[in-house]
């Protein structure tokens, strides 16, 4: 179960995102006023050593997260990680107000057989409980969350490897959606309550989590993203792939290809965000989100919050979580501003330390 790695009493754990592209990792001290960064890393992973959500060169991830380990202070003991991708299910169930804690889950591990297309053998369960149902005051909303347990444990054990001890393993759209704390002071006046659609382009997965009065609604993720982006540099201009990924992040590209490469491309993901959220509203019965938080490593395309706002007719911004309650020292934040947007999931993973735990 899950449930075993969580504690009622939170230790301070660094946020650890293990990427395709990179790993990046957060350690956040709670202020009067927010959260500081006390240290933070990123570090290149080797190319298919992670692929489709699965460690599949543990050598290579444990050698890149060693890097990180020499970075973070020595006294980092925990960790916060997450998984994703076809090996995770949530649903959101509705069980009887009055049950216990145990009684729910005894009730869930029952019930679960029917919920997951998995045999039990196979899967790690865990369950928390939202709100009191809004159609049913008897009854609370229950999340789900299951995943097989091999892709639990292959990001347990590559940590294990280097020393860090996983107290939490969560899933990455709600760590995405709980870092939504450190990025809503951005949003206009009259947000409060407003529903809000955080979007995570990575290199290989966008991954979506909508935010209502404060939870996490709705999770998804497309396998779309900025690899996509370098492949089509790769190919149209004839470079490698480390030529491309290099003039792409530096900017060093030929005059036209904006329109040859970068205007397809936004059209493109264009197109996958908005049939995701077509998807949250069909689900949900709202017309629309009204704001909308782009990060990730690729968030910043030139003109790509424009695009959105335009084309969506839903406001769009660039996470800047140092514009919202996210504090750091004056070297540590001119180092980080221009890629804070990358580290979201990871700052979500790190704010667990500061979150309700059960037992």
């Amino acid at each position: 179960m899950l449930s075993k790695l969580w504690k009622r009493q939170a230790p301070q754990m660094v946020g650890i995102d293990i990427g395709s592209h990179e790993i990046k990792a957060i350690l956040l001290s709670q202020t009067a006023d927010g959260y500081k960064i006390v240290s933070h890393a990123a570090v290149p992973v080797k190319k298919g050593a992670v692929n489709d959500h699965e460690i599949r060169d543990v050598d290579a991830v444990v050698e890149s997260l060693r890097q990180i380990k020499r970075i973070l202070p020595k006294s980092a003991k925990f960790a916060a990680v997450a998984v994703s991708g076809s090996a995770v299910m949530t649903k959101v169930i509705y069980m009887d107000a009055s049950l216990s804690e145990a009684e729910m889950e005894s009730q869930i591990e029952i019930e679960a057989d029917n919920l997951i297309p998995y045999s039990l053998d196979e899967v790690s369960i865990d369950f928390e409980t939202l709100n009191v149902n809004s159609t049913d005051p008897t009854k609370v909303d229950v999340l789900l969350s299951a995943c097989r347990t091999e892709n639990i444990d292959g990001r347990v054990d590559v940590l294990d490897d280097i020393n860090l001890e996983s107290k939490v393993v969560d899933v990455e759209g709600y760590a995405l959606g709980r870092a939504y704390e450190i990025v809503e002071a951005q949003l206009p006046d009259g947000a409060e309550g407003k529903v809000v659609a955080l979007v995570d382009i990575g290199a290989n997965i966008t991954t979506f989590a909508v935010v209502e009065n404060g939870e996490t609604s709705f999770v998804r993720e497309q396998a779309f993203g900025g690899e996509q982006f370098t492949q089509s540099i790769l190919s149209f201009y004839g470079m490698s792939h480390e030529q491309a990924e290099k003039s792409k992040l530096e900017g060093d590209l030929p005059r036209n290809y904006m329109f040859e490469v970068l205007s397809p491309f936004q059209t493109q993901l264009l197109q996958q965000i908005k049939r995701t959220l077509q998807i949250y509203c069909t689900s949900s019965g709202k017309d629309k989100v009204d704001h909308i938080i782009l990060c990730g490593g690729t968030s910043k395309l030139e003109g790509m919050a424009n695009l959105l706002t335009n084309e969506l007719g839903v406001h769009t911004i660039i996470a800047d979580p140092f514009q919202g309650c996210l504090h750091a020292d004056d070297e540590v934040k001119s180092q980080l501003q221009p890629d804070i947007g990358k580290y979201m999931i990871a700052c979500g993973l790190a704010l667990r330390s500061y979150s309700q735990w059960r037992t």
